[in-house]
């Protein structure tokens, strides 16, 4: 199995704890965002790399700037 990326799997982490913050299940994020549940997990999982424009969608969804869904990613 390869070894997924740091990158994906911090940024996956933050979007995961910032919706189990707010009380969201996957189900609720991706309506809220209008993104795929599975494409949703993938992201949590690090195993999608999310375009620009998913990235402002969850951003938004979870009330937060994209700074903040990027915090400790690639360090």
């Amino acid at each position: 199995m390869p070894k997924r990326d740091r990158t994906l799997t911090d940024f996956g982490r933050n979007v995961a704890r910032l919706r189990a913050d707010r009380g969201y299940s996957q189900d609720k994020l991706a309506e809220l965002s209008d993104i795929d549940r599975t494409y949703v997990s993938g992201i949590e999982r690090g195993v999608r790399n999310p375009g620009i424009k998913a990235v402002l969608k969850l951003a938004c969804a979870l009330r937060v700037g994209v700074e903040e869904l990027c915090e400790g990613v690639g360090k």
